[in-house]
């Protein structure tokens, strides 16, 4: 389709092919490495972008030179009075939630305002913030890999603006599906990684009790039925489940020694207090993040 798009297509397209999956970090940054624009678009292959969608974004970061990222206002294909996502909040363990998720669109997030990162499915980056401080970490392969490229480049002093006028429907979890094992793991091993690569110590000492009370919190969650686990359905699922979650912080202790390792060449402006003040502000409440799904 897009070879025979590319012969009357009023701009340059290029496909480029793998022959194997080489997930979402490395295609991405295939791309980047290809392009020579002074801004960067993403657009997952399962989100439909409205029209004004491209200009709105290059409208948001251009209006401050220290703005590298923006995000859209992404609403849920099936349902677009439902919210997906409009920029993104925090727990204190690294386990991270779409602002809004859910939420019946009242234009409770009709203002441009400052976000802590946009979600990769459609956002727009400025290359000098990506030059600065890299492109997205292949090690994470899917998932979180936003939130850890969003986040270091607030760590190196650029800013994320949301825009509501950048509107995107989203096919919820059509990479994996949202019943996906795999999906549970990757997302639970990518959370560890990232508090421990980017998180500053006087939060990261806290890390496994904030664990212990979200996964407590999401187990009373399971047995009323709301939250993530309520996708997996019946004793059977929610084993799965569980035995997902469990895979995925077993499988990030063995990659905890490379994140600490490149903890040490962050590009750095915001001090560890900074930083703290900077999650904690754009934090979701336990109460959120475990009655609610991703």
């Amino acid at each position: 389709m897009i070879e025979g798009l590319a012969k009357t297509f009023p701009v340059p397209l290029h496909r480029i092919a793998n022959s194997s999956n080489l997930g979402f970090c490395a295609a991405n940054n295939q791309a980047i490495a290809q392009s020579s624009s002074e801004m960067i678009a993403l657009l997952n292959n399962d989100a439909e972008a409205d029209p004004g969608w491209l200009e709105a974004l290059e409208s948001a970061i251009r209006r401050e030179e220290d703005i590298g990222m923006a995000a859209s206002k992404i609403l849920v294909w099936e349902d677009p009075s439902r919210i997906d996502k409009c920029g993104h909040l925090i727990y204190p363990d690294g386990q991270n939630r779409g602002r809004g998720t859910g939420e019946i669109d009242r234009g409770q997030f009709d203002s441009i305002d400052d976000s802590l990162w946009p979600d990769g499915c459609a956002a727009m980056y400025r290359r000098a913030m990506l030059n600065e401080i890299g492109g997205f970490d292949e090690d994470f392969f899917a998932y979180a890999d936003d939130a850890e490229l969003g986040l270091r480049g607030r760590i190196a002093g650029w800013r994320c603006l949301y825009t509501p006028h950048a509107v995107v429907r989203h096919h919820r979890g059509s990479t994996l599906g949202l019943g996906s094992a795999r999906r549970l793991t990757l997302i639970e091993r990518n959370r560890v990684w990232l508090a421990v690569k980017l998180f500053p110590w006087n939060l990261l000492w806290l890390n496994g009790a904030y664990f212990l009370a979200r996964m407590t919190a999401g187990a009373w969650a399971a047995l009323h039925n709301r939250g993530e686990i309520r996708r997996y359905p019946g004793t059977v699922g929610r084993l799965r489940a569980a035995t997902a979650l469990l895979w995925g912080t077993m499988t990030s202790l063995k990659g905890i020694p490379k994140m600490l390792w490149k903890r040490r060449s962050l590009t750095r402006r915001l001090t560890s207090r900074q930083l703290r003040r900077l999650l904690l502000q754009h934090r979701i409440s336990l109460k959120q993040i475990s009655q609610e799904s991703a």
